[in-house]
């Protein structure tokens, strides 16, 4: 009986490893199928991620030093507004390059700050245990009050960036509030956000139930980022693979190759060790009973209703909680809305800032 039964174990071994050799044979024909179509797609020679400008070091309160760029008005640019400074916080495994073009389209003409957020970009590595939301909200407030210690702001979030401003809004509500009355931020964007309930591991077991799909990951996640140098290179080995997994949860529409790369090259120049060492702080966030302090102030949300790292779901939820904010749904569109819908999206923000400036001015 035991020879029987090892021999129905070879077969069952042998059965199940040529399902897997001929799943991956159908994955990689996939891969390389939607490579392809990508590629065939209408240019762009849109020079992304060049603008820059004379960079400024924030050092954060555990003497962490944040990339810092300001844009300023052009003074031979009589429409400009000097008044407001707008404040772009970028998202999870990004960098400030992501806000091409809002940079592009508001430089010279409105003072904007953009930085790349700890251990992202160019900023420099956090300290152990300090890679959380929380921490991230009170780099903000330095940024501030280093580079915009006075006149009012308006702060504009993306994804990570969204959540660090929710939780820059429960430490400091009375911040949010117009500036007459005291406050330094005079109007909110969320862009492709949420405030919490969030289950980040569906990106990285998204074949399994939620169920089980939470508590291995955490555990994956924990195991890989002990060898993080390895995972690095096999991320780098497997660049088709990882182009085509950009345009799949980054973008709803067929976007130019050149979006697809460009958002793929910063994902990939977040190490590993990054990736991982954030990750527990999004299963956690509960910050829905905070942002309701942003409703003293115009608030525009956005995102794409084919958004499938925050879905749209998340942002009815937070325009639920912040009285009186504006949801603006972008059909379609994906989590990299910014890019994908960048005209509407930038129409969007101009309306912002003139509500927000509007008000001020007749306070």
């Amino acid at each position: 009986m035991s020879s029987i039964a090892a021999r129905i174990g070879q077969i069952a071994a042998g059965t199940l490893g040529a399902a897997a050799v001929a799943a991956a044979a159908r994955g990689a024909v996939v891969v390389r199928k939607r490579r392809r179509a990508i590629e065939e797609r209408p240019e762009d020679r849109t020079p992304l991620g060049t603008l820059r400008s004379c960079p400024v070091t924030v050092v954060t309160a555990d003497g962490v030093p944040l990339h810092v760029e300001v844009d300023e008005v052009d003074p031979a640019h009589n429409g400009g507004s000097s008044e407001v400074t707008l404040v772009f916080v970028h998202g999870y495994c990004l960098n400030l390059d992501c806000w091409h073009f809002q940079r592009a389209a508001y430089r010279g003409l409105v003072r904007s700050v953009f930085y790349d957020q700890r251990s992202h970009g160019r900023s420099g590595r956090s300290s152990l245990g300090n890679a959380t939301i929380e921490q991230l909200g009170d780099d903000l407030l330095r940024v501030l009050d280093a580079v915009v210690p006075e006149g009012p702001v308006i702060l504009v979030g993306h994804s990570m960036g969204g959540m660090t401003i929710a939780a820059f809004a429960e430490d400091h509500p009375e911040l949010f509030a117009p500036y007459d009355e005291g406050g330094r931020v005079i109007g909110v964007a969320l862009i492709s956000t949420t405030a919490g309930g969030l289950d980040p591991s569906r990106l990285l077991i998204p074949v399994l139930p939620a169920k089980l799909s939470g508590g291995i990951a955490n555990g994956t996640i924990r195991t890989l980022a002990k060898g993080h140098g390895i995972v690095d290179r096999f991320r780098a080995m497997g660049a088709s693979v990882a182009t085509v997994f950009t345009d799949v949860f980054a973008f709803g529409d067929e976007v130019p190759e050149a979006y697809v790369e460009f958002v793929d090259g910063l994902l990939s120049q977040t190490p590993f060790e990054v990736v991982a060492e954030f990750f527990p702080s999004f299963r956690s966030l509960d910050k829905f009973s905070s942002v309701a302090a942003m409703g003293r102030v115009p608030t525009t949300i956005i995102c794409g209703t084919a958004d499938r790292l925050t879905a749209i779901g998340h942002s009815r939820k937070l325009h639920s909680y912040i009285p009186g904010s504006r949801l603006v749904e972008c059909e379609k569109a994906g989590h990299m809305v910014i890019l994908e819908r960048h005209g509407q999206v930038n129409a969007e923000l101009d309306q912002l800032l003139a509500a927000a400036t509007r008000d001020a001015a007749s306070a």
